[in-house]
């Protein structure tokens, strides 16, 4: 059963609106050599924004929530599970891809109300 409101596949609580400034210039990364490792990793915006945000501009982990517009342990969950698979697929030998926010043109995004899109190249 789903909740009212809550999107036809999560259960429990609306994920938080964050809001998504960085923008990547590709939607996914393969593996060079060895043979198909199954599943391709799905990274979310707010994976790929706190890895931005945290990893590359070296910000600290209260600065990119507030730049995110959500809380450190949010932030903290986020960033913990955007590590978690980009080092699952490059020791797996795994495709990563990356969804797109279905809210375009809009500072923030609530991703988890409108199933996964991917970017068309």
């Amino acid at each position: 059963m789903t909740e009212e409101g809550a999107g036809p596949c999560r259960r429990g609580r609306r994920r938080a609106e964050r809001i998504i400034d960085g923008r990547t210039n590709c939607s996914c990364f393969f593996p060079q050599c060895g043979p198909d490792a199954g599943e391709p990793v799905i990274l979310r915006p707010e994976e790929i924004e706190a890895l931005r945000l945290v990893d590359l501009l070296g910000m600290q982990q209260e600065e990119a929530a507030e730049a995110m517009g959500v809380s450190r342990k949010t932030l903290w969950r986020d960033l913990h599970e955007a590590r978690r698979k980009v080092a699952g697929a490059i020791v797996n030998g795994r495709a990563i891809l990356m969804e797109e926010c279905g809210r375009t043109g809009e500072r923030r995004c609530r991703f988890g109300e409108c199933g996964p899109r991917f970017r068309s190249e």
